[in-house]
Protein backbone atom coordinates (compact mmCIF):
# COMPACT_ATOMS: atom_id res chain seq x y z
CA UNK A 1 0.00 0.00 0.00
CA UNK A 2 1.68 3.20 -1.07
CA UNK A 3 0.25 7.29 -1.34
CA UNK A 4 2.12 7.19 -4.43
CA UNK A 5 0.45 7.66 -7.68
CA UNK A 6 2.24 7.01 -11.14
CA UNK A 7 1.28 8.17 -14.52
CA UNK A 8 -0.93 4.57 -15.09
CA UNK A 9 -2.76 5.41 -11.67
CA UNK A 10 -3.27 9.33 -12.34
CA UNK A 11 -4.57 8.54 -16.00
CA UNK A 12 -7.33 5.91 -14.56
CA UNK A 13 -8.29 8.29 -12.10
CA UNK A 14 -8.49 11.24 -14.79
CA UNK A 15 -10.60 8.74 -16.99
CA UNK A 16 -12.73 7.83 -14.34
CA UNK A 17 -13.34 10.50 -11.56
CA UNK A 18 -16.97 10.86 -12.14
CA UNK A 19 -17.53 7.34 -11.14
CA UNK A 20 -16.94 8.85 -7.89
CA UNK A 21 -17.63 12.66 -8.59
CA UNK A 22 -20.22 14.58 -10.04
CA UNK A 23 -18.27 16.71 -11.67
CA UNK A 24 -14.39 16.38 -12.91
CA UNK A 25 -12.31 17.72 -9.61
CA UNK A 26 -9.08 17.28 -11.72
CA UNK A 27 -8.23 18.32 -15.21
CA UNK A 28 -4.42 16.94 -15.46
CA UNK A 29 -1.79 14.52 -13.74
CA UNK A 30 -1.04 17.21 -11.66
CA UNK A 31 -4.19 18.58 -10.45
CA UNK A 32 -5.10 14.58 -9.96
CA UNK A 33 -2.03 14.05 -7.85
CA UNK A 34 -2.40 17.03 -5.56
CA UNK A 35 -6.59 16.20 -4.92
CA UNK A 36 -5.40 12.31 -4.54
CA UNK A 37 -2.47 14.04 -2.12
CA UNK A 38 -5.17 15.79 -0.41
CA UNK A 39 -7.88 12.83 0.09
CA UNK A 40 -4.99 10.68 1.09
CA UNK A 41 -5.99 7.85 -1.44
CA UNK A 42 -4.28 4.67 -1.26
CA UNK A 43 -2.62 2.99 -4.06
CA UNK A 44 -3.11 -0.78 -2.79
CA UNK A 45 -0.98 -3.69 -4.28
CA UNK A 46 -3.31 -6.27 -5.18
CA UNK A 47 -6.91 -7.02 -3.75
CA UNK A 48 -6.69 -8.68 -0.54
CA UNK A 49 -4.50 -5.35 0.52
CA UNK A 50 -7.56 -3.25 -1.20
CA UNK A 51 -10.16 -5.10 0.99
CA UNK A 52 -7.52 -4.98 4.27
CA UNK A 53 -8.10 -1.15 3.82
CA UNK A 54 -11.76 -0.90 2.82
CA UNK A 55 -12.61 -3.01 5.62
CA UNK A 56 -10.96 0.03 7.95
CA UNK A 57 -13.17 2.31 6.67
CA UNK A 58 -16.82 0.06 5.99
CA UNK A 59 -18.14 -2.99 6.92
CA UNK A 60 -17.89 -5.32 4.05
CA UNK A 61 -19.91 -7.91 5.37
CA UNK A 62 -22.21 -10.07 3.58
CA UNK A 63 -21.04 -7.94 0.51
CA UNK A 64 -19.61 -10.61 -2.78
CA UNK A 65 -16.06 -9.39 -4.25
CA UNK A 66 -17.97 -8.03 -7.17
CA UNK A 67 -19.23 -5.85 -5.30
CA UNK A 68 -16.18 -4.35 -3.43
CA UNK A 69 -14.37 -3.97 -6.39
CA UNK A 70 -18.06 -2.10 -7.82
CA UNK A 71 -17.87 0.72 -5.12
CA UNK A 72 -17.46 3.93 -6.82
CA UNK A 73 -14.64 4.72 -4.30
CA UNK A 74 -12.45 1.62 -6.52
CA UNK A 75 -10.34 2.24 -8.98
CA UNK A 76 -8.71 -1.17 -10.85
CA UNK A 77 -5.56 0.31 -12.35
CA UNK A 78 -5.31 -2.67 -14.78
CA UNK A 79 -2.01 -4.45 -13.41
CA UNK A 80 -3.20 -5.80 -10.35
CA UNK A 81 -3.20 -2.47 -8.30
CA UNK A 82 -6.12 -0.59 -6.98
CA UNK A 83 -6.81 2.72 -6.09
CA UNK A 84 -8.85 3.58 -3.44
CA UNK A 85 -10.38 7.32 -2.98
CA UNK A 86 -12.24 7.37 0.09
CA UNK A 87 -15.73 9.77 -1.05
Amino acid sequence: MTNTYDEDVLEVFLKNQRQLFPEDVASNYEEAEFFLEDVMAVVCDNKDELFEVMEDNMDLSGMSEDEILGQSEVFAIGDGRFLYVEG
